[in-house]
């Protein structure tokens, strides 16, 4: 009974550690495939943002490149925001000033229709 059970213990551990290699290998396989996703996303992000360094050169592009490119980007983007910001405020402010013209301006109308 000992030795069967023994057999069964060793078999339970023998499954696992086929199981273990299983998804060590599964595992190896989608590090790997992130791996030639992140270099894939890298050419393309590069070629997008900068067609002339990406590809045409037969270097590599690094790591850094990429960062650079988008922070650039980034940067902007964020100069964009700002500006768009500040010409809405301009704009808000310049149409409250018609506005008020306007308002002056009927108030002038019916002021003179008045003394008419």
């Amino acid at each position: 009974q000992a030795e069967e059970e023994l057999k069964a213990a060793w078999s339970q551990q023998a499954e696992q550690l086929q199981e273990m290699g299983r998804r060590e290998r599964l595992l190896q396989s989608d590090v790997q495939q992130a791996g030639e996703q992140l270099e894939s996303f890298k050419t393309r992000v590069m070629q997008v943002c900068c067609p002339s360094a990406a590809g045409s050169t037969g270097k590599a592009v690094t790591e850094q490149q990429v960062i650079e490119k988008v922070r650039q980007i980034s940067d902007e983007n964020q100069r964009s925001h700002e500006r768009e910001k500040s010409l809405q405020k301009e704009l808000s402010s310049r149409l409250a000033k018609e506005r008020e013209v306007s308002a002056n301006m009927e108030v002038f109308k019916n002021s003179l229709q008045k003394l008419q």
